[in-house]
């Protein structure tokens, strides 16, 4: 079976994560993604450490399996061979900031005009319409600005940030969704769409219970550290040797979590309901860490577990990344050398296709224009 998007060229001018998350998803489902860089320096993330070998582990693990071409679009032989680039690709992403692809000639109305069946994708901080369009912006003016940092952290203390680089993968995964509708859209048509991503967007996007709270509250939730605002018990726990996680989401659940503690809070009006756990979870949380902490994680994940009560431990990255279930997902995956050899480890692709084999390691990262002469083959036809 062939991967649902071999027959999709797309042309990356995107740096940094974003943009190359899209187009990383858009590699595994099978895309040819050719990456546009600067002429000399190509994207920002080369330079972004850890480094092996002196190359960055940062960059394999967003654009491994990608080929490389530098271009300066204001330079006229590099133009003309971008514009023979253009006339071979379904989608094209960037995120500059709104108006630099005007000022160079390949904006939205004027590739329409000429490919009308290319997808545009364009991401930046804050869309391309709006008071703020023009606006720089990174990851964390957005996760503040759009009000993820309020409602992360722990209560009376400072906002934080969240620890990914949400929202830059958010957007990133919202302008996958977005081409991926406008491909299946061109089928039909035969036209392109702009798909315009905001960052800030993505972030009041993902706050689905803080939205409704203050919709219907007038208020707006503050942090409330691991506990769920909307449901009760839905947070971490201390045991004997630490904290582990309990995820209780409904009566039933909850019913056998007090069975198996041996708590008789089921039929307790306190506790009976979800909103009266929710307006009692202080004292919820202290009666089943009276029962909890004396025992270990490990015997009441097990124990839980045994019961079908949602629990688990707070991994770190290096223990997710020894996870069985996680390797047997095959979410952890090498990228190769070019001489074929594992050079980096990264996170595989968690989106699993029936009749898709999945391969154990992806292709290199590309060099920095390293690619040329075998896009300018590609061109002329002498290979796929």
């Amino acid at each position: 079976m062939t991967a649902p998007l071999d027959n999709i060229t797309v042309l990356d001018l995107t740096h940094v994560l974003a943009g190359p998350f899209a187009s990383m998803t858009m590699v595994d489902l099978g895309a040819k993604v050719i990456k546009v860089e600067r002429p000399g320096a190509g994207d920002d993330t080369r330079a972004f450490p850890p480094f092996k070998n002196d190359k960055s582990a940062y960059f394999a693990a967003l654009n491994h399996g990608k080929q490389s071409i530098a271009l300066d679009l204001k330079a006229e032989q590099d133009r003309a061979l971008f514009e023979r680039l253009l006339a071979r690709a379904d989608v094209i992403l960037e995120n500059y900031r709104p108006g630099t692809m005007e000022k160079l000639g390949y904006g939205w109305d004027t590739l329409h005009a000429r490919h009308p069946g290319l997808i545009y994708g364009a991401v930046s901080g804050f869309g391309h319409t709006g008071p703020d369009a023009l606006r720089p912006a990174y990851d964390m003016v957005v996760q503040a600005r759009g009000g993820v940092m309020s409602i992360t952290g722990e209560k009376d203390r400072e906002p934080v940030r969240v620890g990914a680089s949400i929202g830059d993968i958010v957007a990133g995964m919202f302008m996958l969704q977005g081409v991926l509708a406008a491909l299946y859209e061109r089928e039909r048509t035969g036209l392109g769409r702009k798909v315009d991503v905001g960052m800030l967007d993505g972030q009041l996007a993902i706050l689905e219970h803080a939205v409704a709270i203050t919709s219907v509250t007038g208020t707006p939730p503050g942090p409330t550290g691991a506990r769920h605002p909307s449901i009760t018990p839905f947070e971490t726990f201390h045991a004997s040797d630490g904290l582990f996680v309990i995820a209780a989401g409904n009566d039933v659940l909850f019913e056998r979590l007090c069975d198996t503690l041996g708590l008789p809070l089921a039929d307790d009006p306190r506790f009976a309901t979800n909103p009266a756990r929710c307006e009692n979870a202080r004292l919820l949380k202290r009666l089943i860490e009276a029962v909890t902490l004396d025992n270990t994680k490990a015997y009441w994940i097990e124990t839980l577990e045994a019961a079908g009560v949602p629990t688990g431990p707070i991994q770190n990255v290096a223990e997710v990344m020894q996870d069985p279930q996680i390797l047997a997902r095959n979410m952890v995956v090498n990228v190769l050398d070019h001489a074929g050899q594992p050079a980096y480890t990264t996170a595989g692709c968690p989106i699993k296709l029936s009749g898709l084999e999945e391969r154990p390691d992806r292709r290199p990262a590309p060099d920095l224009d390293g690619d040329r002469a075998s896009i300018l083959t590609w061109l002329e036809g002498g290979e796929d």
